[in-house]
């Protein structure tokens, strides 16, 4: 018989208790610091910051640690803890053609003004396991270039390069107002806006948006996609100070901005063009800054006057589901108890059978009187 089970709070911090021991291993062995997760899973440092909404490598370290290296838990932890800060205003935008590059390639022109920039990359390595890899050994100093990353800087965009020659749609006008939805704050309504669908996208989970722009490379919302160019490095950002009355530079931040070129538009009256999709994250997250963009192109099919019928151009669905705390929260819920109503369930399904055999009963009785 399925009865309800009450749980008790022991039961609970016991199984806190036990969590924390596994998170912290084998005491005999050194604790992992705040310091080597940021320095040595950066690229999981970057996803944290990402999804969470929170540049701040050393808290997105600390939640990578508490949560035992499950990435979602650790950008759920950074999430409520970003809704407890204050917000003292909005940034100016970033502008990335004053970054200081780390990193620039393009899958469109090999001779590029500023010239292509491999930098930190696993792109050209072979995929094998390296068991001679010592942790604590030094890593080969790299060569330095003659100019250097701080005078990387000023670099043209390739978009901007065709789009200088008049083969490159251009950049959709903002607001009249100059006004930028903001996600955080205001539910998402449908239809959205482009800044709106952007915001989604860059905090949107990894995974989903590779499927999704995967699957337009599949022919699911085929867009011909290229990449005009990636771009990893460090931005100003600013902020617009009303007590000074002028713009002031708080920091930097560390950005990947993917520009992807797709198939292009025209018409008899209008010489054709490429279209654009476009995708910016925070840290080194080439991936996900290509899925964006990725999707971001299919989500336009609209304004590009296009037909739809894929996943990737469907707003609603794209948007509704990109979000790995709100999925989480939606699967990992029905871990916790639902007692009363599979109770109900249960006892309608016994009604079910005894009306069944009840029926099956009659008919048989009646083919035995006839």
């Amino acid at each position: 018989m399925y009865v309800a089970v009450k749980g008790g709070e022991k039961a609970i911090a016991n199984a806190h208790r036990l969590f924390a021991a596994k998170r912290r291993g084998d005491a005999g062995l050194p604790g992992l610091s705040v310091e080597q997760i940021v320095n040595q899973l950066s690229f999981a440092v970057d996803r944290v910051m990402g999804e969470g909404s929170l540049y701040d490598r050393e808290l997105a370290a600390i939640a990578i640690r508490q949560a035992q290296g499950d990435l979602i838990e650790a950008i759920f932890l950074v999430r409520a803890y970003r809704t407890t800060l204050p917000r003292f205003g909005y940034s100016v935008a970033l502008e990335t053609a004053e970054m200081r590059i780390a990193r620039r390639i393009s899958a469109t022109f090999k001779d590029l003004p500023g010239g292509q920039m491999l930098g930190p990359t696993f792109d050209y390595s072979h995929r094998l396991i390296d068991f001679a890899l010592d942790a604590d050994a030094p890593a080969e100093e790299p060569a330095r270039s003659a100019s250097g990353a701080e005078e990387m800087a000023n670099i043209p965009r390739v978009i901007d390069l065709i789009g200088a020659d008049g083969m490159m749609e251009e950049d959709p006008a903002p607001r009249e107002d100059g006004s930028v939805g903001d996600l955080t704050r205001e539910p998402l309504d449908f239809p959205a806006d482009r800044d709106l669908r952007l915001q989604n996208l860059a905090r949107g989970d990894e995974g989903f948006l590779l499927a999704l722009g995967y699957s337009t490379q599949r022919g699911y919302a085929r867009t011909h996609p290229f990449v005009g160019e990636i771009r990893m490095g460090e931005v100003e950002v600013g902020f617009f100070a009303e007590e000074l009355g002028f713009e002031v530079t708080v920091g930097r931040v560390t950005v990947t901005e993917c520009q992807m070129i797709n198939q292009f538009t025209g018409s008899a009256r209008m010489k054709p063009k490429f279209t654009r999709g476009y995708g910016l994250v925070f840290g080194h997250a080439e991936r996900k800054a290509m899925s964006m963009s990725l999707v971001d192109r299919a989500l336009r099919w609209k304004e590009l006057g296009e037909e739809a019928g894929a996943a990737a151009q469907d707003e609603e669905f794209v948007l509704s589901h990109s979000d790995n705390i709100q999925a989480s929260g939606f699967v990992e819920h029905l871990k916790l108890p639902h007692y009363v109503d599979f109770q109900a369930e249960l006892d309608l399904i016994r009604t079910l059978h005894r009306d069944a055999e009840t029926r099956a009963e009659g008919a048989t009785n009646r083919e035995a009187a006839e």
